[in-house]
């Protein structure tokens, strides 16, 4: 249960501070001492940009934006083209890279938690975690089922009220990609090596590299899985491309 005396707060905050405090309430109410709470104006905006608010630790943060770890954290991957929510499980973060990121994430508190994505009816993308740094068992699972419609009532009241902080952002061009760069990106998304795309494509790996090279500089990542979720991110991926 909440009181709707603290939702309807956040429609009265007077100010970005006053707002963020009482968000930060709400998440503490239903159990979740951390949260984050992150908008962008469109998916074609880069995730750095985001309107974002949390209160996870200053050094964490710095470290997750400094080295761009937008692009490889699940929970912003499954929110990009996903609406249901995302209940943080092992398998979440499978694979050496999202791996590494939840065992630095767990040593900032941020353990288990639920993702809940935002996809606003003017094309706004976005998320917003409650965290625990409670182990991912069981019992927390079924807490969170039980707590889950007052959560998305929450992010809710929360992306209503803070369009009036977010501002507007100017959306840039769509980096443009050749019909040979796209190619090569899919068969990168479905995890293919840049020895099997060339084999698929009858060009040399050297071609292959060098696509991919361009791809990476359009798009201002350092790694191809990072293209491949900003690709998505800006719809010239889709997850149907998975299964062809």
């Amino acid at each position: 249960m909440i009181d709707t005396a603290l939702l309807l707060g956040l429609l009265d905050a007077g100010d970005d501070r006053t707002w963020t405090e009482r968000l930060f309430h709400l998440a503490r109410s239903q159990g979740f001492d951390q949260m984050l709470y992150g908008v962008l104006p469109s998916r074609h905006v880069r995730f750095e940009t985001a309107f974002t608010r949390s209160n996870y630790s200053a050094d964490w943060r710095d470290r997750y934006d400094s080295n761009g770890f937008h692009y490889v954290d699940p929970t912003v991957v499954h929110c990009v083209s996903n609406t249901l929510p995302l209940i943080w499980e092992p398998e979440t973060f499978g694979g050496a890279q999202p791996g590494a990121l939840y065992e630095e994430a767990s040593a900032y508190g941020i353990r288990s938690g639920v993702t809940l994505p935002i996809h606003g009816a003017h094309g706004e993308l976005g998320m917003i975690s409650f965290v625990s740094d409670m182990r991912p068992t069981m019992p927390f699972e079924r807490t969170v089922l039980e707590a889950m419609p007052v959560l998305a009532l929450i992010r809710d009241y929360a992306f209503a009220s803070s369009a009036r902080f977010r501002g507007a952002a100017a959306e840039p061009e769509l980096p443009r990609l050749t019909r040979r760069e796209l190619e090569v990106l899919r068969w990168v998304m479905v995890g293919k090596s840049s020895w099997e795309v060339a084999r698929i494509t009858n060009c040399s790996e050297a071609t292959v590299n060098f696509h991919l090279a361009n791809v990476r500089q359009k798009f201002g990542v350092n790694t191809r899985q990072q293209a491949v979720v900003k690709a998505i991110a800006l719809g010239l991926l889709t997850p149907e491309d998975h299964r062809r």
